[in-house]
């Protein structure tokens, strides 16, 4: 068997909401931002359907799954054993589609100088529009500490103000999460390799932000990232770190 990497449909969406939901359970930037006690899962699906609607119109959205080797060439996959057991996969291939194993969720560049067109006005407006019908739904933000959310969101924006100095932009991972029973074996780098391989025709840079400095920044390293700043989101005694990495586009590529 093999991976193939594709773009998000709209009938990937909820197994690209589980998928990212197991994978962030434990992160350190979402227990930051999340009150335990007061999390609802639910909403917070709510707010990532949403937010897939928008990425597919939007951003780069992709989704990995395992396919027979006659369904790939060999620029798009990874060899692998099967491991289609699962309820999820056997839901799946009831449908005549393999399980979604892998989601990534990247930013195309934006050259500073270039504003946004009403187009991109108009797609943020309704995502906002649809997230703020969620919260009237569920009767608030399912847990989020709108503060904290906030404070890393000023703080991002200093960071990438001192790190993001190429006109043309960057590719900006948002997210690449793998379910649990596929990580550690090469998903996670078939999903950055659809666009890492795109920025390096292109003369592209690509950046993203880890919340955990072990085991991902080495990680990241290994897919070409460099360290370039260590973002403190601090709320009172409560911090979190994130790690801002830009990957250089490869000559030749």
């Amino acid at each position: 068997m093999a991976i193939k990497v594709t773009p998000l449909t709209e009938t990937d969406i909820p197994a690209a909401i589980e998928i990212i939901q197991s994978a962030f359970a434990e992160d350190p930037y979402f227990q930051w931002v999340f009150e335990s006690e007061q999390f609802n899962k639910e909403r917070n699906s709510d707010s990532l359907a949403v937010r897939c609607l928008w990425g597919i119109k939007n951003a780069i959205f992709h989704v990995a799954r395992e396919v027979a080797d006659s369904d790939t060439d060999s620029d798009t996959i990874i060899e692998s054993e099967s491991f289609l057991s699962s309820k999820e996969g056997e839901e799946e291939e009831k449908k005549g589609k393999a399980p979604v194993i892998g989601v990534s969720c990247w930013l195309p560049p934006q050259p500073p100088s270039t504003p946004p067109s009403w187009y991109t006005w108009t797609q943020d407006w309704l995502l906002s529009c649809r997230q703020m019908l969620n919260n009237v739904r569920h009767w608030g933000r399912g847990g989020l500490r709108t503060n904290r959310y906030w404070i890393w969101k000023a703080r991002q924006q200093d960071a990438q103000s001192q790190i993001w100095d190429d006109p043309r932009g960057y590719y900006f991972c948002n997210i690449v999460a793998v379910s649990p029973r596929w990580q550690g074996r090469g998903v996670g780098r078939k999903l950055f390799e659809a666009v890492t391989e795109r920025a390096d025709r292109e003369g592209v840079r690509c950046y993203l932000e880890s919340s955990r400095d072990v085991p991902n920044v080495s990680i990241y390293e290994k897919l070409g990232f460099e360290m370039r700043m260590e973002m403190e989101c601090r709320d009172g005694g409560d911090v979190c770190m994130l790690y801002c990495m830009v990957r250089e586009p490869k000559a030749g590529q």
